[in-house]
């Protein structure tokens, strides 16, 4: 059976089109299903749409969380309510095709590959997210020590055996396809167009987003730690040669008047001070977070419909 699991916050335009194309999908597969929407904390009426779907369709499942958890969160919830043994992770807006489950799906059936994640060619909705987009994932391969992870999303595919490797990793700061390659298995990838929305705007603003990345860059890497590290060795360096010049100065009688000089690097060593707390404070922070050990998200109702035989 195949488990899709699709996050859903505010998408009441796309619901019905969205259900049509993946069931459409997963019938072609031949293979049993489920669909398991995740409703983050809707404030339109996507949770009402959603249950209308499922009481027509017993493989239509409906996790209610709360509310509004996140999106990896959202996936999260998904992934531990799944019972099929391979998972779809897939957005709620279309740009993810589903058309593509049945070839995702052979290519795993072949035994070769355990994870086939969606390699994005472009976003035709808004070029200036597309050069931030590449931006991050440029950064993020060669920080992360993870490799081929450009252009990759949420949208994958994997066996039962990835998929519970995926479900044993119970960190709170998730980044989900970072956490897929970290898990390794066999993987490839296929290609596709990630087109514009059809209909809505993007459920992601700019500050998530950035939020995500700082998500991904932190839990993946010891860059920012790693450049504090040089960065003060460079001020220790930097300062040593500055205290050399000043004495050679004083007996020369070059020193020069003014303070300029002094505030200029007051200001400077202030501000390298404060980007080091800050970096050291994102790292306590998640560590707090982590000790906390709260839980991911929370459900206030599961929908599941029984089949019923005729």
């Amino acid at each position: 059976m195949i488990s899709v699991v699709i996050p859903i916050y505010n998408e009441e335009s796309l619901i019905g089109e969205l259900v049509s194309q993946t069931v459409s999908a997963l019938e072609a597969t031949g293979s049993d299903f489920e669909l398991l929407f995740v409703n983050d904390g809707s404030k339109d009426n996507s949770m009402g749409m959603l249950l209308n779907h499922q009481k027509s369709d017993h493989r239509i499942k409906v996790i209610n969380l709360s509310r509004n958890f996140g999106h990896q969160a959202a996936y999260t919830a998904g992934i531990d309510y799944m019972q099929g043994d391979y998972l779809v992770l897939m957005d709620g807006d279309l740009q993810d095709p589903p058309r593509l489950i049945p070839e995702m799906y052979q290519m795993l059936q072949s035994g070769e590959f355990d994870v086939v994640s969606g390699y994005r060619k472009a976003n035709a909705s808004n070029k200036s997210r597309n050069v931030a987009t590449w931006l991050f994932h440029r950064l993020f391969s060669k920080v992360s020590e993870l490799e081929d992870v450009e252009h990759i999303g949420n949208f994958s595919m994997m066996n039962k055996a990835a998929a519970d490797a995926l479900k044993s990793l119970k960190e709170k700061t998730r980044y989900l396809p970072g956490l897929r390659h970290f898990i390794g298995f066999r993987t490839t990838t296929i290609s596709y167009q990630r087109d514009q929305r059809e209909v809505g705007d993007s459920k992601m603003s700019t500050w998530n987003l950035i939020s995500l990345a700082f998500d991904a860059i932190f839990s993946f890497s010891k860059l920012p730690v790693r450049f504090c590290l040089i960065m003060g060795m460079l001020g220790i360096v930097v300062s040593f040669l500055a205290g050399i010049y000043i004495l050679a100065s004083k007996f020369l009688g070059l020193s020069p008047l003014g303070w300029s000089s002094t505030l200029t690097s007051i200001f400077f060593f202030g501000s390298i001070q404060l980007l080091f707390l800050g970096v050291l404070g994102e790292y306590v922070f998640r560590i707090y977070r982590e000790t906390q050990n709260r839980p991911i998200y929370l459900v206030r109702e599961f929908h599941s419909k029984a089949k019923v035989d005729k």
